[in-house]
């Protein structure tokens, strides 16, 4: 299904009448793997670690309770939201967790955002599924498989998921808690910036926490 996705980014220099953002809280985030060099990383603490904080009628974004948070209001749209960073080969890793809203959602990672009309996003569902797609041009196309496949390695519902997104070369993979769950080879982006997505299907008033936000070079 064609879903309209609508960026945060946007509306950085709007007015904020629902923000929300509560402060930062304690966690210190994950420790560095061994021998793994970080290139970035948040763990939402810091309330102005640069993260999109906005909201209208269709979408919001705030960092709440040492977390983002990330809301789709409205049917069949997709809400992104990126930091403003350069990267080519990365590995990303968040902790995803569903706020409210129905199982039948999306949440995942961006990578190699282009622009608005072009990216790559790996995505799960609260109710068992998962993807990688891309839109190209505007166009939302599934490339690891025509439509969302089920995977038991979703903890489904209000669970925790722990997601890692590789984009190597040409090679994209995707793991849900420690498990490869996707991969698949495409060409279309070589750099752009990292995100975090939450969309909705048939079903309004997605939300989704991210904790521990952290991008590091392919090893």
């Amino acid at each position: 299904m064609k879903k309209v996705f609508l960026a945060l980014s946007v509306l950085i220099a709007a007015s904020l009448a629902c923000n929300f953002a509560t402060g930062g809280g304690s966690d210190p985030g994950p420790a560095p793997q061994s021998g793994v060099k970080v290139m970035y990383q948040d763990d939402f603490s810091d309330t102005n670690s640069g993260w999109p904080v906005a909201a209208d009628a269709d979408k919001a974004a705030n960092y709440s309770d040492g977390k983002y948070l990330m809301q789709a209001f409205t049917a069949n749209q997709d809400v992104w939201a990126h930091p403003g960073e350069t990267f080519s080969d990365v590995s990303i890793e968040v902790d995803a967790t569903k706020f409210s809203g129905p199982d039948n959602n999306d949440f995942g990672v961006i990578c190699r955002f282009v622009d608005d009309d072009n990216f790559y996003f790996m995505i799960i569902a609260s109710d068992g599924y998962q993807v990688i797609g891309k839109y190209l041009a505007g166009q939302l196309q599934y490339v690891s498989a025509t439509e969302m496949q089920t995977s038991g390695a979703v903890k489904q519902g209000d669970a925790t998921n722990h997601l890692r997104g590789d984009c190597v070369g040409s090679t994209l993979t995707l793991y849900v808690n420690g498990q490869q769950v996707a991969s698949v080879t495409d060409t279309s982006f070589v750099t752009g910036d990292i995100g975090l997505t939450v969309g909705t299907f048939d079903d309004p008033n997605a939300a989704v926490t991210f904790d521990n936000f952290v991008v590091n070079e392919p090893h």
